[in-house]
C-alpha cells in the first residue's frame, strides 16, 4: 500500500480562508508531523464550503519541487471572514434557454406539460450548460436577488442523475475557472421568500423542490442541496416563518440514524429562528427497497402524476423578478464574453422527426387495435387505443420539429413495439 508524504491532520481545526469558519484541517508532513503550509488543507463543511487546497496544487502554484522541503509558514492569527462572490446576472439570463438539450427540463415537460414546466423553470431560475452535452444549472439566488452559485447536475432522460458522470455535482465557477471565487451557498429557491404569505417546505434536492411546487403551489418549496445542507447560518432567512422539513428515505447510518433522525435534531436547533416541524410521511411509509434507493418526495409525486392521481392547477403567469447587476455589491470576477462562451451550448440543436411520424401513420393505418385497456409500462395504461393513436399522431404532425414533443413520439413508438412483440 502506498504511503503518502502528506495527509490531513487527525486533530486541530483552523479558520477556513474561504468561509471564515473554524473548520479547516491542515495537511501535515507524515515524517515530521508539521503542517505543510497554513493555506494547504481542506474545509470539512462539505455541503456549504468544500474548499480544498491540496499539496500538489500548492507545489504547482509556488513552483516548488515536492522532493524539496517546503518552507513552513507560521499559523496566522484568525482573519476576518471572506465576503461571498456573486455571479453576473447576464450569465444566469443567458443560460435560461436551450432546454431541448436539457434532460431535466424535458423530463419535467413529459410529466406536467410544457406550459407548467416552463413557468416552474422560469420561477426557479433553471438554466442549461453545455457541460456533458447539456447539463442542468440550478442557480442559487438569495433574498436580495444576488446570485451566489450555479450548481450543475447531469440528468438522464428519465429524470434521475447520471451516476456515470464524475464528480456528480459541478459548479459554474469551477467549470469556467473564475479565480478566487468565494462560495457561500443559500437555499435553492430562497429568492421566493419575498412572498411572506405562504408556509415553507424544505426538501433535499432541487428537482424535488420544483416538482413539489407544481403540485402544491400554495407552499414555497426550497432545496437544501444536500443531506447536510441545513444549518443555522443558511436558515437565517427563515426568521419568524412556518417551516416543515421533508427528509428523504434513507437506510440508517453506522449510528443507526436515518435522515429523518438527523433532520429532527436540526429542527431543534432551528426553533430559535422559526416554527419548524419534520414530516414523517416518507419515513413511516417507505419500504426497505425504497430506502435503499434513497426515495424522496419527487419519486412518489412522479408516480402519482403519471397515474393521474394529482390534478395540476392551471399555469399562472410567473411574477419572479429578474436579478439585477446593480444589486451586486461585490466585484464581478471574469469577463462576460468568456462566461457565455464557456457555459452556453455553441449551437442550438434542431430536430425533424417527420419521417418517424409518417412511418407510424403507415403502421397504425393497417393495425387492428385492441378494445381493452393496455398496460404499456409501469406508469402508463391506455384505455382507448384508437383515441390514443389518433390524438398522438395529430399532435406529432403539428410539431414534428419541436423537441419538446419527442416524449409523445417515444410513447407511440413504445406502443408500436408492444404490437410487434
Amino acid at each position: 500500500m502506498t504511503e503518502h508524504k502528506y495527509s490531513l491532520a487527525k486533530k486541530g481545526k483552523h479558520i477556513c480562508p474561504a468561509c471564515g469558519k473554524k473548520r479547516f484541517v491542515l495537511y501535515i508532513d507524515n515524517e515530521t508531523g508539521e503542517p505543510l503550509n497554513s493555506a494547504v488543507g481542506k474545509c470539512d463543511r462539505v455541503d456549504n464550503c468544500a474548499h480544498h487546497y491540496t499539496p500538489r496544487q500548492y507545489f504547482k502554484d509556488n513552483n516548488i519541487s515536492p522532493e524539496k522541503k517546503a518552507t513552513l509558514a507560521p499559523i496566522p492569527n484568525p482573519t476576518p471572514p471572506l465576503l461571498p462572490t456573486f455571479h453576473d446576472a447576464k450569465l444566469l439570463k443567458q443560460s435560461m434557454k436551450h432546454y431541448e438539450q436539457n434532460n431535466f427540463a424535458m423530463w419535467l415537460v413529459d410529466i406536467v406539460g410544457e406550459a407548467i414546466a416552463s413557468k416552474a423553470i422560469e420561477r426557479y431560475f433553471v438554466g442549461t450548460s453545455k457541460y456533458s452535452g447539456g447539463a442542468t444549472v440550478f442557480w442559487q439566488v438569495d433574498m436580495k436577488y444576488k446570485i451566489r452559485a450555479g450548481k450543475v447536475i447531469v440528468f438522464k432522460d428519465d429524470g434521475h442523475r447520471n451516476q456515470n458522470i464524475m464528480p456528480p455535482v459541478q459548479w459554474i465557477h469551477k467549470l469556467i475557472e473564475i479565480p478566487s471565487f468565494n462560495l457561500f451557498q443559500c437555499f435553492f429557491g430562497e429568492h421566493l421568500l419575498k412572498d411572506t404569505t405562504k408556509p415553507i417546505a424544505i426538501v433535499e434536492s432541487e428537482k424535488t423542490a420544483i416538482l413539489a411546487s407544481v403540485c402544491f403551489p400554495d407552499t414555497i418549496w426550497l432545496a437544501s442541496g444536500g443531506s447536510g445542507g441545513i444549518n443555522i447560518d443558511k436558515c437565517r432567512c427563515l426568521q419568524g416563518r412556518n417551516v416543515i422539513l421533508y427528509p428523504d428515505a434513507k437506510t440508517p447510518d453506522k449510528e443507526g440514524k436515518t435522515l429523518f433522525d438527523k433532520w429532527s435534531e436540526k429542527a431543534k436547533e432551528l426553533k430559535k429562528i422559526c416554527k419548524v416541524d419534520v414530516s414523517s410521511l416518507i419515513e413511516n411509509n417507505a419500504t426497505e427497497e425504497e430506502r435503499k434507493k434513497g426515495y424522496d418526495l419527487a419519486d412518489y409525486l412522479e408516480t402519482m402524476l403519471r397515474k393521474g392521481q394529482i390534478k395540476l392547477p392551471d399555469p399562472q403567469p410567473t411574477q419572479t423578478p429578474q436579478p439585477e447587476n446593480k444589486s451586486i455589491t461585490e466585484p464581478i470576477i471574469g469577463q462576460p464574453k468568456q462566461l457565455v462562451e464557456e457555459v452556453l451550448p455553441v449551437k442550438k440543436e434542431t430536430v425533424n422527426f417527420e419521417e418517424d411520424v409518417l412511418e407510424l401513420e403507415r403502421f397504425f393505418s393497417t393495425a387492428t387495435l385492441p378494445t381493452v385497456p393496455i398496460k404499456l409500462n409501469a406508469w402508463t395504461t391506455i384505455n382507448d387505443a384508437r383515441l390514443f393513436v389518433d390524438n398522438s399522431l395529430t399532435c406529432l404532425r403539428a410539431h414534428y420539429t419541436n423537441k419538446a414533443y419527442l416524449p409523445y413520439l417515444k410513447h407511440l413508438q413504445d406502443f408500436k413495439r408492444y404490437f410487434q412483440k
